[in-house]
């Protein structure tokens, strides 16, 4: 059976959850670009999780190596000098699918397979708390995968990215009022100090617990001004929002900036005392 022109690679939901547990499996997170391997005897086409063509020898000759007929690969390729090609999975093997079969059952297959440079097989981390390790070891993150699971050419939650997140300093400028069933406030509106204006930076609405979702109303409100503190403020929220003195200080986790210089994916740690 001829493989298919084309699989959409399966991707991962992002997940602020930290956990581990025996019904998954924890894999490196590496900076790179998705590398979709297609292999047909000699011939050997690379795209992007896009169906971009890509051009890198080093890897096409090396897939055309190996002693299989057809073969479709999933990976990540770094820019790093390796120039590796960081491969996870498998989703066609000669004349059949194996995107049906087990995780653990792909992972079997990849390990039978002969790579050799700058072919990499990724491993499965033996880490009682793998994101500790992601973050001091300045990776990107973690794939937690779970076990058992299928190869779903979609997002999927079967399988969660962890990324390392970074930390900052924020004070608030203002709230959101809470919708649904939520007490106290729905989001923190916060900012920075940079050169000379107080700039907002975007919302935080998770974090809390009720008890400090209503500390913090009670605060606030104490605070409240008529006008937003902020000087600069691209994207500032003008509906259910409230304006406080820029007094509280937060300390916040963020994935990272987005273009327009807002936090992306933020969850409180703490209010600075």
């Amino acid at each position: 059976m001829e493989p298919p022109e084309w699989i959409q690679p399966m991707a991962a939901t992002l997940t602020q959850e930290r956990f581990t547990g025996a019904e998954w499996i924890f894999e490196r997170k590496f900076d790179g670009i998705r590398l979709l391997a297609y292999k047909s005897g000699p011939d050997v086409r690379l795209y992007s999780r896009n169906r971009l063509p890509q051009d890198i020898p080093a890897i096409a000759e090396a897939i055309a190596a190996m002693p299989v007929e057809r073969a479709i690969l999933d990976g990540e390729v770094t820019w790093d000098r390796s120039g590796a090609y960081h491969v996870f999975d498998i989703m066609w093997l000669d004349g059949r699918s194996v995107m049906e079969r087990p995780l653990e059952e792909r992972r079997a297959l990849l390990r039978e397979l002969p790579f050799r440079a700058p072919l990499r097989r990724v491993e499965a981390l033996d880490d009682p708390n793998p994101w500790a390790r992601a973050a001091a070891e300045g990776w990107e993150g973690v794939i937690a995968k779970r076990r058992g699971s299928l190869y779903e050419p979609r997002r999927s939650k079967q399988w969660l990215k962890m990324k390392c997140e970074e930390t900052g300093e924020f004070l608030v400028g203002g709230f959101t009022d809470p919708q649904g069933g939520r007490v106290g406030l729905g989001a923190l509106l916060v900012g920075q100090h940079k050169e000379g204006d107080f700039v907002f930076a975007g919302k935080v609405g998770t974090g809390f617990d009720t008890k400090l979702l209503l500390e913090l109303r009670a605060r606030l409100d104490a605070s409240e001004i008529p006008t937003p503190p902020f000087t600069r403020s691209v994207g500032l929220p003008r509906v259910r929002a409230h304006w406080v003195r820029p007094e509280i200080a937060v300390r916040v986790a963020f994935i990272e900036w987005t273009a327009h210089g807002k936090l992306r994916h933020s969850r409180l740690l703490g209010v600075t005392p």
